[in-house]
């Protein structure tokens, strides 16, 4: 019964699908022309030249600069902590395991920009790839007509900032399509990720295997787990906040106060009165968005739980005792002073979460995200010899008998 956009990702894979194809087939060639067809953008190339990086960084305004560099030093400091180190285990004398820790060799990162400019979509993107060590990044983000067909000139300079160099003007299902065949303006990668809206989603579901992908993080979702103790000014912002994002955007807000709600309810009049997408927001909190009563906090633990949205808000007495016992969630944020719009820019954590039900099996984007666990299996003839009659009893078990005979090859019953 709770709420979410009613076009999910499985209905938007028959759109996409046929616009993959395409890219398949014919490349670059059909990347521009839907991007003619759908961004009403032609260009001869996807490939943003490199003084266009140079000058956006050179006219972008000092304070969102600052605040930029900020968000790449917290988002840093964070995401160095989750890195991985190579472990040796002794399994038996003369028998180890490694567990090595790979970078993926190429990733296309998705940084959307359909009704809005996501310049931290950038920095959570590049960073935790930098990071990891991968050795190539490519940044896609959609053209913009005002802007000579290019992202916007706020993304551009996010990338000069972190020194990301192959940035393409190409957006949708079809940047996902490019990073997953390759065009003659970029090379295949290994990896896509990123945001988007509900058909850059679909596309990576529907190309998961031809490519890797991080998460499914298609349109904004928030869910609010709140008691009587909770400031319904607040909540009303923070659920402004999400439902501007995108029509599709969901909201709820579970509480076991029904006076509370009612209070939220005001202040939320409020609230889209006078905020500047009003439209927008209007449609979000109309058309996938509820107050939830509950009997009590316990209750609301499993609504939201059952819900794993993408972003969860505890706002309760004894907030964080409530957050801990929090199982489904891309992203929990604690108490009044940590909304989740913080998160979207500077908490240090990655705003790249798995959407519509997903964190159920999958956590947001990471250092994790860009590495591959390779094990390195080194037995001399001893430790083998120990385990072989382990072998025979399996193989048998299983009756491949050639498991058993390329180990007997080497010792001897």
């Amino acid at each position: 019964m709770l709420p979410r956009a009613d076009l999910d990702v499985q209905v938007a894979l028959d759109v996409v699908r046929p616009i993959c194809e395409d890219v398949r087939i014919r490349g670059a060639e059909a990347v521009r022309e839907l991007t003619q067809r759908l961004d009403g953008v032609d260009r001869a190339s996807t490939r943003v030249p490199a003084e266009e990086l140079s000058a956006a960084l050179a006219s972008l305004e000092p304070a969102v600069r600052a605040a930029l560099e900020e968000a790449a030093r917290r988002t840093r400091l964070v995401h160095e902590a989750q890195r991985r180190h190579d472990a040796v285990v002794e399994v038996a004398p003369g028998g180890t395991v490694t567990e090595r820790w790979l970078p993926v060799r190429r990733v296309g990162l998705y940084v959307p920009g359909g009704l809005l400019a996501y310049p931290s979509s950038v920095v959570m993107n590049v960073v935790p790839a930098q990071v990891a060590g991968v050795g190539s990044l490519a940044v896609a983000s959609p053209p913009q007509r005002d802007n000579d067909g290019l992202p916007h000139p706020a993304v551009l300079a996010a990338c000069a900032l972190l020194g990301v160099e192959e940035v393409h003007a190409v957006g949708g299902a079809q940047a996902v399509a490019m990073f997953a065949y390759g065009t003659v303006d970029c090379v295949p990668a290994d990896l896509v990720t990123g945001p988007g809206n509900i058909y850059v989603t679909s596309a990576k579901r529907l190309l998961k295997g031809v490519i890797g992908i991080d998460s499914e993080a298609g349109p904004t979702e928030i869910a609010i787990l709140a008691d009587d103790s909770a400031d319904p000014t607040y909540l009303a912002a923070d659920l402004v906040a999400q439902a501007e994002h995108d029509p599709n955007a969901s909201c709820l807000l579970v509480s076991p106060s029904e006076d509370l709600l009612d209070a939220v309810d005001v202040e939320l009049d409020k609230a889209v009165a006078a905020t500047r997408h009003r439209e927008r927001v209007e449609t979000a909190l109309a058309g996938q968005s509820a107050y939830v009563l509950v009997d009590d906090l316990e209750q609301g633990l499993g609504v939201v739980d059952e819900w794993a949205a993408e972003h969860l808000e505890v706002v309760t007495r004894d907030a964080r005792s409530w957050a801990d016992r929090v199982t489904n969630a891309g992203a929990v944020f604690v108490g009044p002073f940590s909304p989740v719009s913080l998160g979207d820019y500077l908490a240090g954590s990655n705003h790249v979460l798995p959407t519509a039900g997903t964190a159920r099996h999958t956590g947001g984007l990471s250092v994790q995200s860009f590495l591959r666990s390779v094990h390195v299996v080194e037995y001399d003839r001893e430790a083998l010899a120990a385990v072989a009659h382990h072998v025979d009893a399996l193989g048998g078990a299983e009756d491949l008998v050639a498991h058993v005979d390329a180990v007997r090859a080497r010792i001897p019953r």
